[in-house]
């Protein structure tokens, strides 16, 4: 750790190494994906740790909740500022830790200040309605309240913005936080956590409840799964893959608490015979194989009209060859490491069996190896195929982007429609006919469709999510804010009368 220890020192980490005192299984290490080395070995959280995490938050609760919107919002804006203030050193671990180069790193801190910005706002516009009582002298009305606790979930690849879409909401909403990072990039977990108490210790209300307002916990399944069973956690928002959800779903559910799930994305991009091939070329060679493909909203699927097929085809095979693979801090780097050796293995895996099935692989090779023998550094692969064969319709979380024709667009809708996930999805085209239809209830079935623009990336002022085995949530913008709070209907009879609803009649 001594390489790194000014950062983590200005980000309010402390080593932690096995002691005499506990076992080593109670510790894992934390690996940097750029070279393999060891950032750092934390404790594991214990079960009963958890609960009595969860059992402080649900007391907390009690004092946040009656805390008014707008000053709940003004501890969100402190903590804005001081990831406004702590900016560059988050976004440097956020590169060790997961891999990212520099400018993605930093996008995903601005992402966290941005989202920051809109929860402000949002505290003091947490608006209810007004409904017309179809009794005389009674006032009817509804209204958001406070939810309780919420535990969070995140996975490696975003490892502080999709928890900084929930917090943010979450703490102007009333509710207090209990964040189960991935086991793969906890550091940038306890980094927010030591920015979060810096912003508490500025607000004399969320002072003394700091330490109960949010807390971390480390470590691997067992840890999520124990979050989604505790009867006390009132939502369970996780980020991961459709095998996760599929497991933690129904352990929220057994107990009738609330889940809100973005989980897998097979997403697609259309290219019309009319498209701007140069548009489009950029806004897929950075969906496919920025972040080594390692986004939700990666483009993994292309499908493309036959009469420019071969011609794109050859363009993104130019475009390809010329990326440059290396450590996210080397110069003009966009394909950095994969997160680890699983990663590449499930990737050549996906790439043999896409040549079974016919399909013609450039690139997909391991790069680097002499260089970081340890990290896992992959040529992007672009894999021209027959049709979705079984392959294309699994998503394979690396840069490997399947590319297949089609011959009029009823059927290209069918095929983006075609797998299980329901993430993000895109077409490209001039044809006004074309990009309405895309976008209406006979159109692509993603929770997010673009024209004119490629599957990845998202801004914070709409609500991120998916459909089908993508889970159904939504996040960050528009009124996601509403996940985070319980729905009441109140009637208020302000006569001398009783009178019932819908005309029974009752005499005493």
């Amino acid at each position: 750790m001594s390489a790194h220890s000014p950062l983590f020192a200005r980000l309010g980490l402390s080593h932690t190494s096995p002691t005499d005192q506990k076992p080593k299984s109670d510790f894992f290490s934390v690996r940097s994906p750029i070279d393999g080395s060891v950032l750092a070995t934390l404790p594991i959280t214990s079960q009963d740790t958890l609960s009595q995490q969860v059992a402080q938050a649900t007391e907390t609760f009690k004092t946040w909740s009656l805390v008014p919107a707008p000053q709940r919002g003004e501890l969100v804006r402190l903590l804005g500022e001081t990831l406004r203030a702590h900016k560059e050193d988050l976004a440097m671990l956020v590169s060790l830790e997961a891999g990212k180069i520099p400018s993605e790193a930093r996008g995903e801190v601005q992402e966290m200040i941005d989202i920051c910005d809109f929860a402000v706002g949002l505290s003091r516009q947490l608006y209810g309605l007004t409904i017309a009582s179809e009794r005389p002298e009674h006032r009817m009305m509804e209204q958001w309240l406070p939810l309780g606790v919420v535990g969070v979930i995140t996975a490696f690849n975003f490892p502080v913005a999709v928890w900084a879409w929930n917090a943010a909401l979450a703490l102007v909403c009333g509710n207090t936080l209990v964040w189960k990072p991935s086991e793969k990039t906890p550091l940038t977990a306890l980094a927010t956590q030591a920015l979060f108490l810096k912003a508490c210790a500025q607000h004399p209300q969320a002072a003394p409840l700091s330490s109960g307002l949010l807390s971390v916990a480390l470590g691997r399944a067992d840890i999520g799964r124990c979050l989604a069973e505790d009867v006390r956690v009132a939502l369970v928002s996780a980020t991961g893959s459709c095998r996760m959800g599929q497991d933690l779903a129904p352990r929220v559910a057994a107990r009738f608490g609330k889940s809100l799930l973005e989980l897998g994305g097979n997403n697609a991009v259309i290219v019309a015979p009319s498209a701007d091939l140069s548009l489009a070329l950029r806004g897929i060679v950075f969906g496919a194989w920025g972040t080594a493909g390692q986004r939700c909203t990666t483009t993994r699927r292309l499908i493309v009209h036959r009469s420019v097929h071969e011609a794109l085809v050859q363009s993104i095979e130019r475009a390809r060859a010329s990326l440059k693979i290396g450590s996210p801090f080397e110069a003009g780097t966009l394909i950095g490491p994969l997160i680890d050796q699983n990663a590449f293995e499930a990737m050549q895996t996906s790439l043999s069996r896409a040549v079974s099935e016919g399909g013609r692989v450039y690139g997909g090779r391991r790069a680097l190896a002499g260089q970081f023998p340890e990290a896992w550094y992959v040529e992007p692969a672009l894999a021209v195929m027959p049709g979705q064969t079984p392959v294309v319709f699994e998503e394979t979380f690396a840069p490997i982007l399947y590319v297949m024709a089609y011959d009029d667009f009823d059927s290209a809708i069918a095929m983006n429609n075609a797998v299980a996930q329901g993430l993000s999805s895109a077409l490209f085209t001039r044809d006004l006919q074309e990009a309405e239809r895309f976008v209406s209830a006979s159109g692509s079935d993603c929770g997010i469709a673009n024209v004119n623009l490629g599957t990845s990336g998202a801004e914070i002022g709409g609500a991120f999510g998916g459909e089908k085995q993508t889970g159904g949530g939504r996040e960050s913008g528009s009124d996601a804010w509403k996940n985070y709070m319980r729905r009441a209907t109140n009637t208020i009879n302000f006569g001398r009368d009783l009178p019932l609803a819908q005309g029974v009649s009752f005499s005493l």
